[in-house]
Formats: C-alpha cells, sequence, structure tokens
C-alpha cells in the first residue's frame, strides 16, 4: 500500500564518493539531496527508494527512515518498540534481522541489550521471526536518547548488479567504478578505453551508461518483501527505460587471456555485448581505437594488494609511455594507493580528490585533462 507521505532516505556511499553520489541523485531528480556522513540524504516516497535502488549507480544500499522512538532505558524502550507500528512495513511472514548502533550520548549504550528489547517487539506484536539470514534488516541508531529506525532496502549490496558471475584478482566494485567515470565528467557521449579491465567493471559500466541501461534491472531488493510492496507498480517502473543502441564502442585489454574470455561472458550477461571489444595484449601493444578520443580509465595493480610494488614501476612507466605517445586529445583517469606509482607514468595529472575506501586500502584518483 504507496503513500504519498515523503520521509528521509540515506544513500549509503563509499568513503570519499559522497560527493559524486549527491551530484548523481541531483541529476536523476531526487530531492534536497544533501551529503551527510558516510553517504547521501535525500527526501522522498516509497516509490523514490524503489527508483534509488534501481537508477542510482552509485550508492551502495538504500536505508528509509520508517519513525523513531525516544527512549531513555531499556524499560521504555521494550514499552514505545511494541507501540511501533511495524505491521505498517514489515510482513509477519517475512524474517528480519536487527541491527543496532549506539553511542555513549545515550543512557541506552549496549548494543545487544536495545537489540533483545526490538526483537521481542517484532516478534511479539507483529510474529515475524528474527534470522541472522534475514534479507530485511531493520537498523536501529541511537544518539542523544533517540532512536532513529531504518530499515535497509537493497538487501545484497547494490554494487552487485545481478549480471556479473565472473571477477578478476581484485576486482573494482560497480559503484566505484561509476562514482570514478563521473569523477572523469564521462556521460556516455565518448568511447571509453581500459588496458587493465580484469573482468571489465569500467568497460562494462561505460556502456551501460551510453545504452541508458538501469543498473538494478537484473536483481532482486529487500523492498520487495515488506507489506507495502505493489507489485504492479513495481513492475511498471523496471520495465521502463530498458536502454537502447549505442554507435560508441567501448574497448578492454588485458595481458590475462583467461580473464578476458570470462569478461566477455559478462558483458553478455549485461547486455552490452554488442558495443564492447575484450581483446588478449599487453598495455605496451595498445593502440587507440579509430574515431573521436575518449576516456582512458584503469584499475592497475597497487602493489598493496597484488604484486611487488618495486616491479610494478617499469609498469606504469610503460602504461604512461604508450597513452603519451599514441592517446593525444584523449583524457586518462588512473586509479592506484600509491602517488609514487602514478608519478612513474610521467603523465601530466591534474590535483587529486579525496581518498577512497576500497578493500581495506586508500586509493585515488588521478586524472588529466586531454593529452597533449
Amino acid at each position: 500500500m504507496m503513500t504519498d507521505t515523503e520521509f528521509d532516505i540515506f544513500l549509503v556511499a563509499a568513503p570519499g564518493t559522497e560527493t559524486a553520489l549527491r551530484d548523481e541523485a541531483r541529476e536523476k531528480g531526487f530531492k534536497s539531496p544533501q551529503i551527510l556522513p558516510g553517504g547521501v540524504t535525500v527526501k522522498g516516497t516509497w516509490g523514490e527508494v524503489w527508483r534509488a535502488n534501481l537508477h542510482l549507480r552509485g550508492a551502495a544500499r538504500v536505508l528509509a527512515r520508517i519513525g523513531e522512538i525516544r527512549a531513555f532505558h531499556l524499560a521504555q524502550l521494550d514499552k514505545r518498540a511494541r507501540k511501533f507500528p511495524w505491521g505498517d512495513v514489515l510482513r509477519p511472514d517475512v524474517p528480519v534481522k536487527v541491527e543496532v548502533t549506539t553511542n555513549k550520548k545515550s543512557k541506552i549504550y549496549h548494543a545487544g541489550a536495545a537489540i533483545q528489547r526490538f526483537e521481542k517487539a517484532i516478534t511479539e506484536e507483529l510474529g515475524a521471526p528474527i534470522s541472522n539470514e534475514a534479507e530485511v534488516r531493520i537498523k536501529v541508531r541511537i544518539d542523544d536518547n533517540l532512536c532513529i529506525i531504518s530499515i535497509d532496502t537493497s538487501g545484497e549490496a547494490l554494487h552487485k548488479r545481478g549480471h556479473k558471475p565472473a571477477v578478476g584478482k581484485a576486482p573494482m566494485r560497480e559503484n566505484l567504478a561509476a562514482m570514478f567515470l563521473r569523477q572523469c565528467d564521462y556521460d556516455g557521449k565518448e568511447p571509453v578505453v581500459d588496458p587493465m579491465c580484469g573482468s571489465g567493471t569500467f568497460v562494462i559500466e561505460a556502456a551501460e551508461i551510453a545504452m541508458g541501461l538501469i543498473p538494478g534491472r537484473s536483481r532482486s531488493f529487500a523492498f520487495e518483501q515488506l507489506a507495502n510492496f505493489d507489485e504492479a507498480a513495481w513492475q511498471q517502473m523496471r520495465s521502463a527505460g530498458q536502454g537502447a543502441e549505442t554507435e560508441l564502442r567501448f574497448y578492454g585489454s588485458d595481458r590475462n587471456a583467461g580473464v578476458i574470455d570470462s569478461t566477455i561472458t559478462n558483458a553478455e550477461r549485461a547486455g552490452v555485448d554488442g558495443c564492447t571489444v575484450f581483446t588478449h595484449q599487453a598495455v605496451s601493444d595498445l593502440m587507440p581505437p579509430e574515431g573521436q578520443p575518449g576516456l582512458v580509465i584503469v584499475n592497475p595493480p597497487y602493489g598493496a594488494r597484488i604484486g611487488n610494488k618495486k616491479l610494478l614501476y617499469a609498469l606504469y612507466g610503460a602504461l604512461g609511455k604508450t597513452l603519451s605517445t599514441r592517446f593525444s586529445g584523449w583524457r586518462v583517469g588512473i586509479i592506484t594507493s600509491e602517488p609514487g606509482l602514478a608519478k612513474a607514468t610521467g603523465l601530466p595529472f591534474l590535483p587529486t580528490g579525496a581518498p577512497v575506501a576500497h578493500g581495506g586500502i586508500k586509493i585515488r584518483l588521478f586524472q588529466t585533462a586531454p593529452l597533449p
């Protein structure tokens, strides 16, 4: 049962991508996007919650704020949690998991005790079972004695688009790749080349953007298991904007032949095999495709996770030499954790932006203006 009442929707962002996600939310028509610690908040209805999950490339999760409770001690929390209208959102036949974060500014500071009170209220008042494996998750943040109650409407993290079974050794998450493309001013109107493409994330994301494909088209979401879910309205939203052909081409290459085979499979499953070209070759053999210049974007090994850092300087140097001598007019974006490795390319980088957390390390985008 859908309503027109607006509430706060929190778009979880990978640390360092908040500004890019705010810009994407604004571009896609979400109301009042504002950066907060950990993400971006917008205003909207449940229809906007669905749309955020379906359309936003940069969000990691979408949390819907469903209410709040003021509580100064556990007995008060127990009583007020029982009166909360859980049935407006939760179904009695769908398992739920409750997660609580708190701090020393609140009299209720024991998260485990608070979780017990919420779980008991949901099971005894609504009848819904509790499960650690539940896809539907209630997230409570207790701050200054106010319990802010949200529901994770995504389920699996949103970087899992649902059409990429094969991943490389150190995969770039799709939501991060989309935000790095945005930071490089990529708008789907130019070719993209990735000379160390791995499982093809940058190439496939770029091709999807150019074709107007919806990122969440191949997967399901936790909100489909909520009491207020409207199947007919959802199918209507999901069927709109299924993309169109593009004359642009997107190129990926890698020195690992086995990776290329699985990357071609990924592109086929994503429906972008008609505009993507993947080849097995070394960086030193890379040549620019015919036609207009565009963007070269690459996530090379950093040494932190893959390979010996000392051996990587030659690789970065070869990459820089290939790009500077053959890719005149192209912009370049290189993602790495090591400024020294980026410098080894000899490319004229612009000032760098904020670091981005990825796999336990901080990485940065080093980008150029069109090369001379």
